[in-house]
């Protein structure tokens, strides 16, 4: 198995019609596609749930460390 590790690849999502860029390491990617699969439903959307629920945090942090945070709280 090569090493985890690569710097971030930037890719466009689209959030409540807008789109964005998001940086992050190609394994994040990976678990973040696999995580929409998981719950069914597209990668967008998950990244826009992940989205509302950082912006109610008490501490927003940036998005690429919102969805790096949701990924390991909710890695099975």
């Amino acid at each position: 198995m090569p090493a985890p590790y690569h710097p971030p690849v930037k890719r466009s999502v689209e959030i409540a019609g807008h789109k964005t860029s998001i940086s992050l390491e190609p394994l994040f990617w990976d678990m973040l596609r696999a995580a929409a699969e998981r719950e069914a439903v597209p990668l967008n959307a998950l990244v826009a749930r992940i989205d509302e629920e950082r912006i109610q945090a008490e501490h927003p942090p940036g998005l690429a460390g919102a969805i790096r945070l949701w990924l390991v709280a909710n890695a099975t």
